[in-house]
């Protein structure tokens, strides 16, 4: 009875149109005041211990160090390198942008900035190499997703907050699945444009290629200041947060010069802006977890579903359904924020393994960031093709039917997602 209350007045406020964060808040108070015996002290005291985690400073530095990147002409040298590589295939540019956003989301942590950064960029290229622009639009908004596949991700840091796994063990899990996506997604792309005979670019010579290997590394660098701190044990993937941003601003500002010292203030602010954004939803989401903690509606669910006989493969269909429908209205960090502390005890009752169940519940907000109503990719791709969104919903549905195949693929094929952290003993 307890859960459909909880539920009903959250529907019920954000159909209202009323932002998600505001309407967990609201639901949480609504329900304390007039249906529990709470104390105020508790609430209070849980709301400063649930985002008292060490894990949740990772963030705002993603955050700063992806707005770097996007300003400080880090995506134009990937660009060029991705070219020089894959640009005499067919759909040559194309397949640049995939590799690029594959590169950016590596070091970026976000979709959205992955699509900026890189959509921004090449995208008129494309169009003004004789590219249809529903094309381009389609490669972009979906390889974009990469961004929270891809370590490190912010999603990812969300999804152990949310469930005590861990960050680092998550972020060595989404190293082959992102780049068995991005591979997935490129042959699409390749097999569109030669389906359909899209341009061709030069070979590019090893001369070409080296040099803009040299002018993309310091960049690319940051992939190995990430993951190889993590998996040394140098730095807690919060410290890797850290160093990144740093490392950022470093490389923004006085190697590739493309950002002056007068435009830091502007970068930390946007940074800020965001961080707050995201902490004020979790906030409210860590009020939310305790609410249905202390109503004991995780394990009555886990129970019940137990009582029905419902297998690993049933569970993983049904979790899947729920997250691709939250997809139509919600936004992915809101998502894991309310969905992760009521299916993860389930999950583990069914022996499910919890970085296997982190990596397939990325996929499936990788999925929901390039489907309407809501997908955030289509909004941000909206605003650089100048395209409307039942447009862009069309362009897309060649690659998002390819990221629903290997949401299929990940969900059923465990091992796809544990190998590599299993194989550096992080598991």
């Amino acid at each position: 009875m307890s859960a459909a209350i909880i539920f009903g007045i959250l529907l019920a406020l954000m159909l209202t149109g009323m932002p998600i964060s505001i309407s967990l808040g609201l639901t949480v108070l609504t329900f304390l005041f007039t249906m529990t015996q709470v104390p105020l002290e508790a609430v209070a005291l849980k709301l400063f211990t649930g985002i008292e985690k060490f894990e949740i400073m990772a963030i705002p530095f993603f955050i700063l160090a992806g707005n770097f990147l996007t300003h400080g002409g880090v995506a134009r040298r990937m660009i060029d390198f991705a070219t020089s590589l894959v640009g005499h295939w067919y759909g040559g540019l194309a397949l640049s942008g995939v590799v690029a956003c594959a590169l950016f989301a590596a070091v970026s942590g976000s979709s959205p900035a992955t699509v900026v950064a890189i959509g921004s960029i090449l995208l008129p290229g494309m169009i003004k190499a004789g590219f249809p622009k529903q094309f381009g639009a389609g490669v972009i908004t979906t390889s974009g997703a990469l961004g929270i596949l891809i370590p490190p991700s912010i999603v990812m840091v969300m999804y152990s907050v949310a469930t005590n796994t861990s960050v680092g063990s998550l972020f060595m899990a989404g190293v082959v699945p992102g780049v068995v996506l991005a591979s997935m997604l490129g042959g699409m792309t390749w097999y569109r444009a030669w389906k359909n005979n899209y341009p061709r670019q030069e070979k590019a010579s090893w001369g070409k290629r080296l040099r803009t290997f040299r002018e993309s590394a310091w960049g690319l660098m940051l992939i190995l200041v990430i993951m190889g701190g993590i998996y040394t044990g140098i730095f807690t993937p919060t410290e890797a947060a850290a160093m990144s941003a740093v490392y950022a601003c470093f490389v923004a500002v006085f190697i590739y010069k493309d950002m002056s010292l007068k435009d830091v203030p502007k970068v930390l602010l946007n940074s800020a802006n965001m961080s707050a954004m995201l902490l004020y939803i979790i906030t409210n989401a860590v009020m939310f977890s305790f609410i249905l903690a202390n109503e004991n509606i995780p394990q009555e669910l886990a129970s019940w579903l137990l009582d029905k006989g419902l297998g690993q493969v049933a569970f993983l269909f049904a979790v899947n359904i729920l997250l691709l429908m939250a997809g139509n209205f919600m936004e992915p960090s809101s998502i894991v924020l309310i969905f992760a502390p009521i299916l993860f005890p389930v999950a583990m009752k069914l022996g499910i393994d919890p970085v296997h169940f982190g990596i397939m519940m990325t996929v499936n907000m990788e999925v929901g960031m390039c489907h309407p109503p809501v997908g955030l990719n289509l909004y941000v791709a909206s605003g650089i093709t100048k395209m409307g969104i039942t447009e862009l919903t069309v362009a897309v549905w060649p690659w998002l039917l390819t990221m629903i195949v290997f949401l299929v693929l990940v969900t059923y094929w465990p091992p796809l997602s544990t190998w590599l952290p299993k194989m550096l003993g992080m598991m």
